[in-house]
């Protein structure tokens, strides 16, 4: 009888003898490889378009709905805050069920959320069901990046993740457009009913081309009751607290303080020895003992700051000042987002073989550049619509930059078991630093229009002075990241199998 031969692909490790290794970035990407990564990437599309289109549709339920404005914007708090609640447990759920089943879980979570949404019959209703749908869609990203992670290998991890980010780019651009479409021809209804159908076919592809959990049984960890009691209700009150800030009164501040102690709480129990019984924590905080990992996060930390400010300060400029409406300025942001996605594909290709602090030095110094023009609105009549196209495509090319390097960076520094808690982590992170940023520019912005009464550009051009400066803070933790190439990744690849059957996706043992 003749044995049947399956053909593996092995990357030797460093210094290896007999036939050179394929040097970083340079072997092609497989088709089940990329079959997999277009799949993950309709989650979070998922997830970013409903959170775009329903800001448009506000005004719209509450008219139907016969609902105060101060009712209905729970909407969107709720979704918020629920994906506050639900993104530490992203690490616990891949680890308890596997992360492919924890992500077409909270998929089918997000599609149930949607229906409901647009079965709605008052005010409480689609808030509660909105709420659903964040618990399904807090978990879609960092569980994706756990797979696509897993699944790339720290070589590949740069051009995966930028042909990721491509069609996430445009989603906030899409998003306002879509829906004002959705709202001029049918009802705010299909703004949620539009998920259904596009997240059935999601689960679908799912089901066909993400690889199957093999590999030797491993134990799964129960879960941290403690932890999860002190983390999640910390982290919800934390940005509750940060989103309303702005309004005045003591709630803000209240639910902001009370977070933030749970969360030093939360600090003091998973740093103990004995830490949730025997119970790995929600989020390992001992991963920032790692100088990469501390490092890199504290940068996808203030790029959140910085980012998602801005997502909010920019348009609001276009709404506000020159009187555009949610479709025009979706379409006045598409510069900056045509420029991250194209930087992205090419940022995605060059990370694998460059080291990542250069390339986003870089990144910060296009969007700083990109900033400048901003920051002189109101001034001598403001500078000319051509120039702010050009600055949003020149910050668009910066944070195509950046955000490519900067994931590969978080990722290249810890093993591979512990891709789960580091995407838990990162993405809590990175969601902190935007409600911060967010709250920090709300607040300057009111000042600021206190001193200019009657000129509200220039209220905005002195506000963008401080997205300037925390897009400027993140040079400090740049600084710090690896100046070489693959820096730190040699010594764990190893003997790495990866086996590339004819059809169907890559399969990476577990």
């Amino acid at each position: 009888m003749t044995a049947k031969v399956t053909t593996v692909k092995r990357e030797p490790a460093e210094g290896t003898a007999g036939r050179a290794p394929v040097r970083a970035g340079r072997e092609p990407l497989p088709p089940g490889l990329m079959k997999m990564g277009a799949v993950l990437a309709l989650g979070p599309v998922l997830a970013l378009l409903d959170t775009t289109i329903v800001n448009v549709g506000i005004d719209s339920v509450a008219r139907d709905l016969h609902g105060s404005m101060a009712a209905v914007q729970w909407v969107s708090t709720g979704y918020l805050l629920a994906i506050a609640l639900v993104t530490p447990l992203s690490g616990w759920a891949a680890g308890r069920f596997g992360a492919r089943r924890a992500w077409l879980a909270a998929v089918v979570l997000f599609v149930l959320g949607s229906a409901l949404c647009g079965l709605s019959w008052s005010t409480g209703s689609l808030i509660g069901f909105r709420i659903l749908q964040g618990v399904g869609g807090g978990m879609i990203q960092p569980l994706g990046q756990t797979l696509m992670v897993q699944a790339a290998g720290p070589s590949r991890i740069g051009r995966v993740m930028g042909t990721l980010l491509l069609p996430i780019s445009l989603a906030p651009v899409l998003g306002p457009i879509l829906g004002g479409v959705l709202l001029d021809h049918l009802s705010w209804r299909w703004m949620f009913l539009l998920n259904v159908p596009v997240g059935l076919v999601t689960v679908l592809l799912a089901l066909r081309w993400l690889p199957s959990e093999g590999g030797p049984a491993q134990a799964r960890p129960r879960l941290d009751g403690l932890g999860l009691a002190l983390l999640s209700p910390g982290l919800t009150g934390l940005v509750y607290g940060l989103s309303v800030i702005a309004d005045g009164g003591w709630a803000g501040p209240a639910a902001a303080a009370a977070g933030a102690l749970l969360l030093l709480a939360y600090g003091w129990h998973a740093l103990r020895p004995s830490a949730g019984g025997g119970r790995a924590p929600l989020i390992d905080l001992r991963l920032f003992a790692r100088r990469g990992f501390a490092v890199a996060t504290a940068n996808s930390f203030l790029q959140g700051a910085a980012l998602y400010s801005s997502m909010f300060l920019v348009p609001l400029y276009y709404q506000q000042v020159e009187h555009a409406g949610a479709v025009e300025a979706g379409l006045l942001l598409a510069p900056q987002a045509l420029g991250t996605a194209v930087t992205s594909l090419l940022a995605g290709r060059i990370a694998d073989r460059l080291a990542p602090r250069p390339l986003i030095l870089l990144g910060i110094a296009c969007s700083l550049l990109g900033t400048l023009a901003f920051t002189r609105l109101g001034a001598g009549g403001g500078p000319a619509d051509w120039l702010l196209a050009a600055s949003l495509t020149l910050r668009g090319v910066g944070m195509g930059i950046i955000l490519i390097p900067g994931m590969a960076a978080v990722y290249s520094s810890v093993e591979k078991a512990q891709v789960p808690a580091a995407a838990s982590a990162v993405n809590v992170l990175n969601r902190l630093g935007g409600a911060l940023g967010t709250a920090v520019l709300t607040l300057v912005l009111q000042q600021a229009r206190s001193g200019h009464p009657g000129h509200p550009a220039a209220a905005f051009g002195d506000t963008f002075w401080w997205v300037l400066a925390l897009s400027a803070l993140s040079i400090a933790p740049a600084l710090l990241l690896p100046g070489h190439p693959q820096a730190g990744l040699t010594a764990r690849q190893g003997s790495r199998l990866i086996r590339e059957p004819r059809s169907g996706p890559v399969r990476s043992p577990q």
